[in-house]
């Protein structure tokens, strides 16, 4: 067995270990054998006795082992992702074992294009085989075999090793448990693979490239320089970039009219060209954007769903809003094919101006969703409780006469319920609705909501939660993949109901709909006597803030049930302090009202 763990005051020391042999060489995809296979690794935190605390951390194209801490005491700064690996952080080490391990082709430890050949007793150079992300992704479970790991908590990475997270999945489905890949993508788009292809011709352009034979310090330096500040300008974004640089020059109010660096953004790329060729190999940059344009799980497999029908851990699938590299469109794509699949899968597109490098510069938001999703994954009876805070709404905070008039919503929606049954709740709040089936009626449910703090609660309750905007469609659910579709408080809020609410017939056997009852008494004799939009318990928005666009009634619903020719399998107007359905004058006296529907 390999080290696991190694710290001398407080510092962590980057351990190898080699896990391919010389006479046992590992065949690689493309049809190459490579012997032998060294890899660098790090290690933070404690395994469990029951072995169940693994987290393995993929690293992205300019990463390295050194997640986090710091290496020797004179180090500048700690390792790259230190805002997220540590007590207490987003992968808490206080809980969790985790390893990060270099990847093969890199340049930090691990057997790469700069490491020996044992062929000709120098560097491999442009000798090293083509890799690919399978390949990188096989290396790392050989690692974990030396360290004589037996699964998973989970596999987590950005980027390119978001790609590594999607490989483990669909690889080693027994293996792992759970699976979070953030601002990734089943495949690069033409744009990507031109950027690449830019940054490695620069490289190769370089007259000190030498076929890839150069020596220290006489290297292709100033064609790494430039694919990195190409590579780094997709890494931002224009918001970003703009309030960051704008139009300011750095050394001087007034232009230099030459061609030197004057502008704050030229400088800034200058620096981080130079700051990256001080660490990284050419070679290696050669062949890790080779091995991600050629990833194409969908090409792989015949179809991105046939790749995931297989997979057999839960996800948690990340993007950014504003990144424009590897957009929250292709993380939607993962998620539309994990949904087609009927698996378990969480979905958030986290609000940041940052770009890709969001995954490395919101640790805060980003280490709220990780820890809670980890905390749910490794213990996740301790997560199907309800909490005393019902949240249903954009706001986390609401009154007691609000969250009353829920509850009794709720109470009536969960008998209508069968046990063991699907559930899909559209807008679900906080969560608690759908906690609590699963408590008491061993539901199988999903959510789907808009709010990104209702996202991350309902994530914490270990609940599979898209969010996702319902009035776009919901294609990749299949028709009548539900028992149960809800639709609680929710349809006086949606643009265009009719669109909507024929899609939930579709996907659900029944569908429950609930919403307040905009002719209630109370409401008439507001406008009647007040001459002013209503504000009553029931409806306790201003007409300038309120998130309801549609006033609908009873009668209103029963029309429009009527032209869609749906069926009313129950009707129960309630209001504040009845909890038994309204008889008299519903239209008049229920300030809310349930529905039970289905297709004719």
């Amino acid at each position: 067995m390999a080290e696991i763990e190694k710290k001398s005051d407080g510092i962590l020391q980057t351990m190898t270990v080699r896990v391919i042999e010389p006479e046992k060489p590992l065949e690689l995809e493309s049809g190459k054998k490579l012997a032998p296979v060294d890899v660098a690794y790090e290690t933070y935190g404690k395994l469990n006795e029951a072995g169940d605390n693994v987290i393995l951390i993929c690293h992205a194209l300019s990463g390295d082992a050194h997640a986090a801490s710091i290496n020797s005491p004179d180090d500048s700064k700690p390792g790259w992702w230190d805002a997220m690996v540590g007590p207490g952080k987003g992968i808490d080490t206080d809980k969790y074992f985790v390893i990060c391990s270099n990847f093969l082709g890199g340049c930090s430890g691990t057997t790469g294009p700069s490491s020996i050949n044992p062929a000709s007793g120098k560097p491999y150079g442009l000798e090293f085989p083509i890799i690919t992300i399978a390949d990188m992704v096989k290396v790392q479970k050989l690692l974990l075999d030396k360290l004589s790991i037996k699964g998973l908590l989970a596999v987590i990475g950005g980027s390119i090793g978001g790609m590594q997270v999607l490989q483990w999945s669909v690889a080693y489905p027994d293996f792992v448990k759970a699976a979070i890949p953030i601002a990734t993508t089943t495949y690069l788009g033409a744009q990507s693979i031109a950027f690449d292809a830019v940054g490695r011709n620069a490289i190769l352009a370089d007259s000190n490239f030498a076929d890839g034979q150069y020596t220290e310090g006489k290297g292709p330096d100033g064609g790494l320089a430039i694919a990195r500040m190409i590579g780094h300008i997709t890494y931002l974004s224009e918001q970003g970039m703009r309030e960051k640089f704008g139009r300011e020059l750095r050394n001087s109010h007034n232009y230099s009219y030459d061609f030197n660096s004057e502008f704050a953004v030229e400088t800034y790329l200058d620096h981080q060209g130079q700051s990256f060729v001080e660490r990284f190999d050419a070679n290696s940059y050669l062949y890790i954007t080779k091995a991600a344009d050629y990833f194409d799980m969908g090409k792989d497999y015949g179809s991105l769903k046939k790749a995931f029908a297989n997979t057999s851990c839960r996800f948690l699938a990340i993007s950014f809003t504003s990144d424009w590299l590897f957009t929250p469109a292709q993380s939607r794509t993962i998620v539309d094919a994990l949904v087609a699949n009927n698996k378990d899968v969480s979905f958030c597109d986290i609000s940041s101006p940052y770009g890709h490098d969001a995954f490395l510069l919101e640790p805060d938001t980003l280490g709220s969703f990780i820890s809670g999703f980890l905390d749910a994954a490794h213990r996740p009876e301790a997560n199907k409780k309800s909490s005393k805070t019902i949240i249903h709404g954009s706001s986390p905070e609401l009154d007691i006469e609000q969250a009353t008039r829920i509850r009794i919503d709720y109470e009536e929606i969960e008998s209508l319920i069968e046990p063991n049954s699907t559930v899909l709740d559209i807008g679900c709040g906080d969560g608690q609705l759908l906690a609590h089936l699963t408590t008491e009626k061993n539901i199988k449910g999903m959510g789907i909501e808009l709010d990104q703090d209702l996202v991350r609660a309902c994530v914490n309750r270990g609940l599979p939660i898209i969010q996702h905007d319902v009035e776009q469609g919901l294609e990749n659910y299949t028709d009548k993949s539900y028992d149960y579709v809800i639709l609680s408080q929710t349809v006086q809020t949606i643009k265009n109901p009719e669109k909507v609410f024929t899609e939930l017939l579709r996907v659900g056997r029944k569908v429950i709909v609930s919403f307040p009852n905009f002719a209630h008494w109370r409401c008439r004799v507001q406008l009647l006597f007040q001459g002013k939009s209503p504000v009553t318990r029931q409806l306790p928005f201003d007409w300038c803030d309120s998130p309801n666009i549609h006033c609908l009634s009873l009668k209103d619903f029963d029309r429009f049930c009527r032209k869609l020719s749906v069926k009313v399998e129950k009707r129960i107007p309630l209001n504040k302090t009845a909890f038994s359905p309204i008889r008299f004058a519903p239209n008049l006296f229920a300030e809310q009202v349930i529905y039970v529907t289905s297709k004719k």
